[in-house]
């Protein structure tokens, strides 16, 4: 089995969510055969953030299927979307 690193776009609910704090429960909700491998905060529009985060993966099918559903049941989170899918450097 490979692995695959995945971008996530993480959009908060608002301009009041604390993104580190939103960073460290997106982390710990990782399930179990991903993980973490690394962020930045991202300026939207009209003072919003993102959070683009790198997870790698199996690269089995459905890889990010359980990173998706994990990060979106994160309290703070609007929405989550997988940007691009690639070869860990």
């Amino acid at each position: 089995m490979g692995e695959v690193a995945a971008t996530i776009k993480i959009m908060p609910v608002g301009l009041e969510t604390n993104l580190e704090e939103l960073k460290d429960n997106l982390i710990a909700s990782l399930p179990e055969g991903a993980e973490y491998g690394t962020h930045k905060i991202e300026p939207v529009a009209f003072g919003l953030k993102a959070i683009i985060m790198v997870v790698i993966v199996g690269d089995l099918e459905g890889g990010t299927e359980s990173v998706e559903e994990a990060f979106a049941a994160v309290e703070g989170v609007e929405s989550v979307t997988v940007t691009e899918v690639g070869r860990p450097v």
